[in-house]
Formats: structure tokens, sequence, C-alpha cells
């Protein structure tokens, strides 16, 4: 099984209204389409990297709302959205029901004009998309990887939780620093060297999951 990374621009007659707005009107650089319900009526929780007034005009883009409420976050704000429909054209939903390949969330909408998601499934079946979606937009992989069940994260040791758990606790992570490595060391009980090395590795898997992710 592989997971890829896919990136695409539609053309203009297949670009979403919300994703339209994105690109045109608005200071919102990246929208990422958190989950959506199965349900006649589309109901979808989608983030914005603005506040809520941006996120309130590209909003104002979805010709089948029904419902709106927001929560602004210290970082963006988030929609939860009921519409009559997706407004997805017809053409990219016979391509995702036809498609052998399961699509994992996000679907992120960028300013670029660009749409990225990733799919998961065997490599024929996901070459067999690729080849359909061709047809349909320009797309790119931007990356491919094996499927893993479970993210980076929680493959960390016990050992690389311990020693997370103790700089936080030590307050290594505070902005002034108050901890060190060495304070680390003496909550596990084990040597500088250790803990600074079992912190490096913890932070490492957390870290290039975060930034895959995103």
């Amino acid at each position: 099984m592989k997971r890829i990374r896919f990136s695409v621009d539609y053309p203009a007659e297949l670009v979403h209204p919300l994703h339209r707005q994105i690109v045109e009107a608005t200071p919102i650089t990246r929208a990422e389409l958190l989950t959506w319900s199965p349900t006649a009526d589309a109901t979808t929780l989608l983030w914005c990297d603005g506040d809520r007034d941006a996120t309130e005009r590209v909003i104002e883009g979805i010709d089948s709302l029904l419902a709106r409420s927001f929560v602004e976050d210290t970082d963006g704000t988030y929609a939860f959205l009921r519409q009559a429909d997706y407004e997805f054209p017809q053409a990219v939903l016979d391509l995702v029901a036809g498609a052998n390949v399961i699509f994992l969330p996000p679907v992120v909408f960028l300013d670029t004009g660009a749409v990225r998601f990733e799919a998961v499934g065997e490599t024929a079946a996901l070459s067999a998309f690729h080849e359909e979606l061709s047809a349909v937009g320009t797309p790119t992989i931007e990356r491919v990887r094996p499927f893993e069940r479970t993210p980076s994260p929680s493959r960390l040791t016990d050992r690389q939780r311990e020693a997370l758990d103790a700089a936080v606790s030590v307050g290594y992570y505070r902005v002034p620093r108050e901890g060190t490595i060495s304070d680390i060391a003496a909550t596990i009980d084990c040597s500088t060297s250790t803990a600074g090395e079992l912190v490096r590795k913890a932070e490492s898997a957390v870290l290039t999951h975060f930034v895959e992710t995103r």
C-alpha cells in the first residue's frame, strides 16, 4: 500500500467557488476541508488561516450555504458549515466516486490555485487514479511513501516519551528556557548524553510528522 500526496490545478470551470474566493478576493492563503459528512445535507468542518472576518468573506462564495458557525483560534478560524450540496463539479465528484483508492483528510485549498490531498491504495489503483486525474486537471505528485496505520509520533519508544514528558515538566520548552538536558537526565535517571539523544530522536519524529501532515 502506498500513500501519495497530490497537488492539482483544475481549469477555471472546475474550481470550487470557495477556492475561487481564496485565489481572487481574500487575505486567506490556505483553507483545509477537515471533515465532511456523507449525508444529503452537506455538513463540513473547514479551517482557514485568517481571522473570522476574512473567513466569512470566503464562505460568502458558497451559494448553497444553509447555516454556518465560526470559532476563531490563535492561528486561524474554524467554520462549521451546512450546505444544500458540496458544489464540487460533477467531473470531480465522478472521479472521486469511481476511484479505487481512499482519500485522507484534509483537502487543502491554496491561494496558488492548487488543491492538495492524499490518497492511499495499491500501486496500480493509484496509477489509474493519477491517469484519470490528469484528464480533468494538471496533477503533481509531491510525495510517495508507504502507508502506515499509525502516525510516526506513536512510534516513539517508551523511553523517548518519558524523556519528552520530563523535558516539559522541567521547563525545557518554556520561553525563556528554564530546564536543561541535565535536568531531564536527572528526572529519568540516565546520563546527560543519553537524555540528549532521547530528546533529539523524539523531537525528530514529532516535528517530521508535523511538517509532513501540514
